[in-house]
């Protein structure tokens, strides 16, 4: 497999023909222009992703990235380690709410172990046993990775990208699960957005007010072991997770593949905001799906000049987000492609203007 950094070179520039012959159709749809709003913005992103001026994200698939985190052993969560596991389990089970999501939607769903704490999982449907090592060390005291490991992260998270892709996917959700990965999340934004801690560091799982003091503590200390403009790959291995560098692979192999990459919360739009470094086209394939009650996400978002389609208050992570953001995807493909134009609905005289 290529390396991360050339793959990541070979994201293409988004199709302008694409989009201007999507803007075209728009308005001559049976419609004041722009009375479906951001719909209409998104059926030309998703045009001028695909390269294609009537695009289509029908099927989509949800991938579900899995790691430990060591920084758990400074009691920055609500729950212990063994959750990760056991909510694997339930994705798995059918009883997640990206599950039920994932089953309303008829997206396919693929879990992926690549750092989960514990014995490997028994094989099955829709389910990937990638496990890279058995969670990350405590970023805290040392380098959460090594950089050979950040790299099959990342190729884990591309290979997966690919498989779906291939197996006929055009437009790939995200989403994560790691008890402690919104800490990792909160240390990479800051580092790369000059943000500081205190105006990335949220409550993750719920926390009270004696572990958020905590958390942020254990942020500061974790970043002021590396050196201010550490190299991507440096910097992933010192504070990252190793699902989220298996989301940033996912990101970056969709967008050289030209399929659109729905991010969910803090979790991937982090590993995108970290992919970004390594290749700023990555940003145009990103469809950012909600705004996150982690400040973090904000961040982040800002930082990359996204703005977010819904705002529903969402802190679970697993791809919740996102996959309701498919819905917003596939409304505005088929209202694009299926809504009569002026001409085909011989209203020309009442609905066109002047």
């Amino acid at each position: 497999m290529a390396r991360f950094e050339d793959r990541a070179a070979e994201i293409p520039p988004l199709s302008e023909a694409s989009r201007s012959q999507a803007a075209a159709r728009q308005q001559t749809l049976t419609k004041p222009a722009g009375s479906l709003g951001r719909l209409e913005e998104l059926s030309l992103h998703l045009a001028a992703i695909q390269a294609e001026p009537l695009p289509w994200v029908d099927p989509p698939a949800i991938l579900v990235f899995a790691g430990d985190h060591g920084v758990t052993e400074e009691g920055v969560s609500a729950f212990p380690p063994s959750v990760t596991a056991a909510m694997v389990e339930n994705f798995l089970n059918g009883g997640a709410a990206i599950s039920v999501l994932s089953d309303m939607l008829g997206a396919r769903l693929t879990v992926v172990d690549v750092g989960v704490d514990g014995p490997p999982l028994p094989p099955r449907e829709g389910f990937l046993p990638r496990k890279v090592a058995s969670g990350t060390r405590n970023m805290v005291e040392e380098d959460a990775m090594t950089e050979a490991e950040v790299r099959m992260a990342l190729d884990v998270g591309r290979s997966a990208a690919a498989e779906e892709i291939t197996r006929g996917a055009r437009a790939l959700a995200l989403g994560d699960m790691g008890i402690g990965n919104t800490t990792s999340a909160a240390a990479l934004t800051s580092a790369i957005t000059g943000r500081r801690v205190d105006e990335v560091v949220g409550r993750g799982t719920g926390i009270d007010d004696p572990t958020f003091e905590r958390k942020l503590e254990v942020v500061r200390r974790a970043l002021s072991r590396i050196p201010p403009h550490e190299a991507p790959i440096a910097l992933m291995a010192a504070v990252g997770g190793l699902e989220i560098a298996a989301l940033a692979g996912a990101a970056v192999e969709a967008a050289a593949r030209r399929c659109p990459v729905v991010i969910d919360g803090v979790i991937s739009t982090a590993a995108a905001l970290w992919a970004g470094t390594v290749n700023p086209r990555l940003t145009g394939y990103l469809v950012p799906s909600h705004l996150s009650a982690e400040p973090a996400h904000r961040a982040a978002l800002d930082h990359l000049g996204l703005v977010p389609y819904l705002d529903l208050h969402l802190r679970l992570g697993e791809g919740t987000g996102a996959a309701l953001a498919l819905v917003l995807c596939d409304a505005a493909c088929r209202l694009l492609r299926e809504m009569a134009t002026f001409e085909e609905a011989e209203v020309a005289g009442r609905l066109a203007p002047e």
